[in-house]
């Protein structure tokens, strides 16, 4: 699965405040493609908190407000 690759292959992230930028994102947002237990563990190592669409919940119920303008389309 390229997941962990992808995780990596982040670019720092500049905050807009000073100081050195974040290496990782704080949150990663996802669907339910990645409701997996591997998926889930990669992201704890990495200190990234996720928000992944459970299997079986219908989509327009809590994540759906989170969805960007792009997704909607």
């Amino acid at each position: 699965m390229l997941f962990e690759p992808l995780l990596d292959a982040v670019p720092p992230i500049q905050n807009g405040l000073r100081g050195r930028p974040r290496s990782r994102p704080e949150r990663l947002h996802a669907d339910k493609a990645y409701d997996i237990p591997r998926c889930r563990r990669a992201c704890h190592h990495r200190g990234i908190k996720v928000r992944i669409a459970r299997r079986g919940r219908e989509s327009s119920e809590r994540l759906g407000r989170y969805r960007w303008v792009v997704e909607r389309t």
